[in-house]
């Protein structure tokens, strides 16, 4: 899905016309509003019972009180039985990632994943934790940015994974909270953005207006970055929705462009 305009907080920022094949994004995002969040209060649910879940194909195994897993109606539903052993309280994910799964766990439980975001008083601006200074570009740097995904074979953007397990899973808070966070990264490499940015179509619904913009923006307002890479070429000749939309989303913005002036 795209979007005519790209006058909103997750479009990606100006990249240094020196930049060597990487984003980077200035601009910090809007103060974001209060939440509610998906998980329950701690008092009650912390006395339900425990459900087992094994996750991907070595099995890891992961336990969480049943009533926290019952924020999301995926797992809402396995607890009532759809997708439960017989004689045991397990739910086997064998297609997802354990490490992404460590982390709607801790959403679920916290209402945050490492690294959390954290508000700058000093600055009133959004910051992601442990993230170094850039002294170069006055930003912040990566931090946790990529993940090794088992399927795919090879590293993405930690937050578009976590974006779209969120949809799986039915987290509209945690959806929200990854796409922040993935506009605070910087210094991503062309190859990872745009393997992401194919990830992020292949698992969410053409409904979504949101990690699909997100890209669509970001490939836009970072083109000379885009332009000069061959990894961009090898993807276009590949070819997909991706390239459509993003071809519509160009049209878009130069007929913006041609009415403003």
């Amino acid at each position: 899905m795209f979007i005519r305009s790209f006058a909103s907080k997750d479009r990606a920022g100006k990249v240094s016309s020196r930049s060597k094949r990487s984003f980077r994004e200035f601009k910090e995002p809007a103060k974001p509003r209060p939440q509610k969040l998906e998980s329950p209060p701690l008092g009650s649910s912390l006395m339900s019972s425990i459900v087992t879940i094994m996750v991907g194909k070595e099995q890891r195994l992961f336990a969480a009180h049943e009533d926290v897993l019952s924020a999301s109606p995926f797992f809402a539903a396995a607890c009532r039985g759809q997708f439960l052993e017989a004689h045991s309280k397990r739910i086997d994910l064998p297609d997802d990632e354990p490490e992404i799964f460590s982390c709607l766990l801790e959403y679920l439980y916290k209402g945050d994943y490492y690294p959390r975001l954290l508000h700058n008083k000093r600055h009133d601006s959004w910051e992601l934790e442990d993230a170094h200074v850039n002294h170069k570009t006055g930003g912040h740097g990566s931090v946790e940015a990529t993940v090794y995904h088992s399927k795919v074979g090879d590293v993405l953007l930690k937050d578009t994974v976590i974006y779209c397990a969120a949809e799986k899973f039915g987290l509209e808070g945690l959806k929200r909270l990854s796409l922040r966070k993935q506009g605070l990264q910087t210094g991503i490499e062309v190859a990872t953005i745009l393997r992401s940015a194919r990830f992020a179509y292949e698992n969410t619904p053409d409904s979504d207006s949101k990690l699909r913009a997100h890209y669509l923006a970001l490939i836009i307002r970072c083109r000379k970055t885009f332009k000069r890479s061959g990894t961009m070429q090898m993807e276009m000749e590949i070819g997909g929705k991706l390239f459509f939309d993003l071809f519509v989303s160009l049209c878009n913005h130069v007929d913006d462009i041609y009415e403003m002036a």
